[in-house]
């Protein structure tokens, strides 16, 4: 059987973004797509290349395909090779172009829908990873090492921008493991989605704590959004004066081919929530043309774009054109949204105004565990984690589609494998019965109508949202038990 991606990736070290494409040998497509990383600034000088083996079983190619591109690669200067330490990009090898200009900013994490008190025995509600699976003792020794070798200025009012340690980390991370083209400068620390959304749009101070953000917008509405996604972020946009401009989806993701007179646009190109599909490549195109055409720009959303189970994720949205994305990400799917720290990679105009409306000194993002996180991405700790954390929910929803095919099998699980939730598609006209059987026997999960955007033209769709990350692991089994009891046939009969 073909080892799979996410165990192959549990086995070698860092992730490593590289597209084969264009005429001509494998051997000759992974060298240009390594030279372009080096040449671009993605691969920074010193990176560690994976061995042969990982790659090639990565790539999909022959071990020897890799072992000839590295060594034409060292021959050409752009890589070194020496006995105990790998290969490694070359310290001459600095980017002749880089990715984009510098220029100067950092953001915060993501914010979700609350969650109703109502009593619970299993939590299978969206949002929110397993909160036993946080990496305690990784976290511990990078805030000690951190705290010991913070220059004495960290101690004082923070930089808007965020600390220098975690935008330099950022940086270099989403090149590798998400293809991001940006320098440290473009990024900017928030505390979350829901805090760059207000940077962005908000029309008064953010900052608070007599950070003196400005008053003033970022960008301005209409907003076009998926005709599926969360309340809490229409809600909070309406709050700010900002109209959502529902676009309706189909089994390619958003069709962005409904853009209009839009200054801007919000997707979840990765993997679209809730409903589970990720943005067809065309339509990838076809938006950065429009945000070309019309002078506008496309906000993406990736909130788990780490989390692909099936095969390795597809690279951010945002490489296609630096200048015309803004990427928004957080550490509250892959650490925990306790930890309140996210980031915007910002087109260069954009920097200065976002800055402006954080205020003249850090008020939300702690910069301690600013500092935590940069060490434990560069320690590499953060890589380890998220590949634990990605065979264990990979193996959670093969559980959980293995359950419903015993119990259920009337239950379509749709979407693709990927995410911390997956969306069960129902009859129509049964959704109210399923979450109100699933509340007799216990279990807490979201319907799909939660989701849909309330001016949109596009059928409704009748299905169930569930949180296969929420539950602690010991207790996943039980939760699972209860949730088919509600769903197997006839277990909706009396609600």
């Amino acid at each position: 059987m073909a080892e799979s991606w996410v165990n192959y990736a549990e086995r070698i070290g860092s992730d490593l973004h590289l597209e084969l494409s264009g005429p001509g040998s494998k051997r000759a497509a992974l060298i240009g797509a390594l030279r372009d990383a080096v040449r671009s600034g993605r691969l920074a000088p010193g990176t560690r290349l994976p061995p042969y083996r990982s790659l090639a079983a990565d790539l999909g190619v022959a071990r020897n395909t890799v072992a000839d591109a590295y060594t034409e690669l060292v021959a050409e200067g752009w890589l070194t090779a020496r006995q105990g330490s790998g290969t490694r990009v070359a310290e001459r090898a600095r980017p002749l172009h880089p990715a984009v200009p510098p220029t100067t900013p950092a953001p915060p994490p993501r914010a979700r829908a609350p969650r109703r008190s109502r009593p619970t025995r299993h939590d299978l509600r969206q949002g929110t990873p397993d909160a036993s699976a946080f990496p305690r003792s990784a976290w511990i020794a990078s805030y000690r090492r951190a705290l010991h070798q913070a220059p004495n200025e960290v101690f004082g009012p923070g930089d808007p921008a965020g600390r220098p340690e975690l935008r330099a980390a950022l940086a270099t991370y989403l090149a590798r493991a998400r293809g991001v083209r940006t320098e440290p400068n473009r990024i900017v620390i928030c505390s979350g989605f829901a805090h760059a959304l207000r940077l962005l749009f908000g029309s008064g101070s953010t900052s608070g704590n007599g950070g003196g953000g400005r008053r003033g917008h970022v960008l301005r509405g209409p907003l076009a959004v998926e005709a599926y996604g969360l309340p809490f972020h229409r809600e909070l946009l309406a709050a700010e004066g900002v109209r959502t401009v529902p676009l309706p989806l189909d089994e390619h993701g958003a069709r962005v081919d409904r853009l209009a007179r839009e200054r801007a646009v919000l997707l979840t190109p990765a993997h679209q929530f809730p409903t589970g599909g990720p943005l067809h490549a065309e339509r990838r195109a076809a938006v950065v043309d429009w945000a070309r055409a019309r002078g506008a720009v496309v906000l993406e959303d990736d909130y788990d774009g780490e989390f692909r189970y099936d095969r390795k994720p597809v690279g951010a949205l945002q490489s296609l054109d630096p200048e015309r994305v803004i990427l928004i990400g957080s550490v509250s799917k892959s650490l925990s949204p306790a930890v309140r720290l996210g980031w915007m990679v910002l087109p260069e105009r954009y920097v200065g105004d976002v800055l402006a409306a954080k205020g003249e000194r850090e008020a939300w993002a702690s910069v301690l565990d600013q500092l935590a996180l940069a060490d434990l991405i560069v320690s590499g700790s953060y890589d380890r984690h998220v590949r634990r954390m990605r065979q264990r929910y990979r193996g959670r929803r093969d559980r959980l589609v293995a359950a419903l095919a015993e119990r259920a099998p009337h239950m379509e699980v749709s979407g693709v494998a990927a995410g911390l939730h997956a969306v069960l598609r129902l009859p129509p006209g049964t959704e109210r019965a399923a979450v109100r059987a699933a509340v007799r026997q216990g279990v807490a999960l979201d319907g799909l109508a939660e989701f849909r955007h309330p001016d949109t033209d596009m059928p409704a769709q009748d299905g169930v949202v569930v949180g296969y990350a929420t539950p602690p692991e010991h207790a996943y089994g039980a939760a699972l038990d209860a949730l088919c009891g509600a769903l197997a046939p006839g277990g909706t009969r009396g609600t």
